[in-house]
């Protein structure tokens, strides 16, 4: 794990403080995780289209607010902190699409291709469509999903991922083969 991100033992022992009651808990787990959310938040960032009037910061309080918004939710440990953060991110992008009016294929941006999903430099994507999509997968294959999210959005490596949901790394290149070739034919793309 990355030097600047905090142990995940740590972050767990505050989610369950929080849950406690502990009254300054979250705020500690804001600090402690901070860095990382606003890595998640840039990667969100970097696949919109240019001119997007988000700024990674921006998204990152936005989902704050959504994840947080009147109590605090019941996170078990600091990978489904670091999911919902991640997927609160995803709904604020979504919701500032549909209002901003963008339509079904996206306003100004050229979808990414699901193969190349892992690239961060890959063209910016069509997030109305990706989110339907994704919701369908995770109907479908939960764990699939879940591996998108991490790995996608939240640009964990597949050790990482593996870590996260324990299950073995090649589970991990398995899900993630199969979301892909699962997306790409929900959004009409040839393999």
């Amino acid at each position: 794990m990355p030097d600047n991100h905090p142990e995940p033992k740590s972050v767990t022992r505050l989610l369950q403080e929080a849950r406690a009651g502990a009254p300054d808990a979250m705020d500690r787990v804001f600090s402690a995780t901070y860095a990382e959310l606003r890595s998640i938040a840039g990667r969100h960032m970097r696949r919109e289209r240019s001119g997007h009037t988000l700024e990674p910061t921006a998204l990152l309080h936005e989902a704050v607010l959504r994840l947080f918004g009147g109590q605090a939710p019941a996170l078990e440990d600091r990978s489904h902190f670091l999911r919902a953060a991640s997927r609160a991110m995803r709904h604020a992008l979504v919701d500032h699409a549909r209002a901003r009016g963008a339509a079904k294929r996206g306003a100004n941006a050229e979808p990414t291709q699901i193969r190349d999903m892992a690239d961060p430099q890959a063209s910016p994507l069509d997030v109305l469509e990706l989110n339907d999509a994704l919701e369908q997968l995770a109907l479908a294959e939960p764990r699939c999903a879940q591996v998108v999210e991490l790995r996608f959005f939240a640009g964990l490596e597949v050790e990482e991922v593996a870590e996260v949901l324990e299950v073995s790394t090649a589970t991990v290149k398995r899900d993630w083969r199969f979301a892909k070739a699962w997306l790409a034919q929900a959004l009409g793309e040839e393999i």
